[in-house]
């Protein structure tokens, strides 16, 4: 053990004259361990919902979406979609055609959006689909004599007072050109299954059709809005959606489930920023602490220092025997705040320890994602805090005088 670090040591576990200083030590430690603990837990709840967003987000839409630039449809989109499905990281393609529409339901009534879907291949990019809650997905293909088929959201279904069987009218503002005016366009529809995706936007707004159905309502034949992609590796989104957009050809354009979502995961984002700044301030306040200790300590030491001095200790072991004292506090800390910190945030996923009302949230509790890098930065954080507080102590105990010191001794 090296004489600097021996010394460090034994300031640190050895008892004081003044009680005052071994309380602020330990107030240190608790400190460097509360802001330690508190940026784990926090990061690990960011973390968690960030993760559950994207999984259910990219389950109930695609990682990218290919459309006309003059949003005129896609013609001819089954062979267009064979062609770029064959291209490299492309695992599924489905077409796929919406418009807004007016939904009614005895008095009541409501505007959402209507798609029309191959069932089969949407659910290969998508698994919105196959979160059912009443109702089975086999239900888009089944044909009734004086209605098409619709998969409601949970919300819509709520807010319309709608069941399996039930029979709704759609009403297509685009419907027929008269020479007086255009006549909105209806159609009859059966409601054969009720989804929940835990998202209210989707669940209250949209509803399901198979896509001849869609075609039919709109007077589309043929066409469609957008053909939708799964690709491989969902982080390579941006490089992908330009392949595509290449082999589509002109008058093509791209969207990726990032931009889609971009508002959403942005403000995530600040609020990571925000939270680490915020507790951050803990670390600050522990380094303040570390900073008075060691200003104490070398009050209290001044003598030792003298004498260490006078046998020959020169000015930078000094230094450093302050400085490795600061540095094993903040250490000390920072291990025990990463053990409380993760801990904490594996009961708190294990045990589901914070319920959230999954009406609300989607969620029944709060999702705790601690993750190892969270962990190695925060560490870093804490002891190049704890070695700034150091500084100035240190110099000031290897700027003693031994000879004044010891002179009246």
């Amino acid at each position: 053990m090296k004489f600097e670090f021996f010394v460090a040591w034994r300031y640190l576990s050895a008892k004081r004259r003044q009680a005052a200083v071994s309380v602020i030590t330990a107030i240190s430690v608790m400190g460097v361990m509360a802001g330690v603990a508190a940026l784990v837990v926090a990061l690990a709840i960011n973390n968690g919902f960030r993760s559950e967003m994207e999984q259910r987000l990219l389950g109930a839409s695609a990682d990218i979406t290919l459309l006309r630039a003059a949003n005129d449809g896609i013609k001819d989109y089954d062979a267009l979609a064979q062609r770029l499905a064959k291209l490299p990281g492309v695992v599924a393609t489905s077409p796929g055609l919406y418009e807004q529409v007016l939904i009614s339901s005895q008095s009541r009534a409501q505007g959402v959006v209507i798609k029309g879907v191959d069932a089969r291949r949407e659910i290969r990019v998508g698994n919105l689909l196959t979160k059912l809650r009443e109702g089975s997905l086999g239900g888009l293909d089944q044909k009734f004599p004086d209605a098409d088929p619709l998969i409601v959201g949970v919300e819509l279904a709520k807010s319309l007072g709608l069941f399996v069987g039930d029979t709704v009218l759609v009403t297509s503002p685009q419907g027929y050109l008269t020479p007086l005016e255009v006549v909105p366009k209806f159609r009859h529809f059966r409601v054969v299954g009720v989804f929940d995706s835990g998202f209210y936007d989707f669940d209250a707004t949209w509803a399901f059709t198979n896509l001849a159905a869609a075609q039919r309502l709109f007077d589309l034949a043929n066409v469609v809005s957008v053909i939708q992609f799964k690709i491989e590796d969902i982080y390579q989104a941006e490089e992908a959606a330009a392949a595509i957009r290449h082999a589509a050809g002109p008058g093509f354009e791209t969207s990726t489930w990032m931009e889609q979502n971009r508002s959403l995961f942005n403000a995530l984002r600040l609020e990571r920023l925000v939270t680490v700044l915020t507790i951050g301030l803990i670390e600050i306040v522990a380094a303040l602490n570390i900073f008075i200790t060691l200003t104490m300590m070398v009050m209290e030491k001044h003598r030792d220092i003298a004498v260490l001095m006078s046998m020959g200790a020169r000015q930078r072991q000094v230094r450093a025997v302050f400085t490795l004292h600061g540095l094993l506090i903040g250490a000390l800390g920072t291990a025990l705040g990463l053990a409380l910190g993760y801990a904490l945030a594996w009961v708190g996923d294990q045990y589901h320890l914070i319920p959230l009302d999954a009406q609300v949230y989607g969620l029944a509790s709060v999702p705790f994602r601690a993750r190892p890098f969270d962990g190695a930065w925060i560490a870093l954080a804490a002891m190049t805090i704890s070695f700034i507080a150091t500084v100035y102590p240190a110099r000031a105990a290897a700027r003693l005088d031994p000879t004044e010191i010891l002179r009246y001794e």
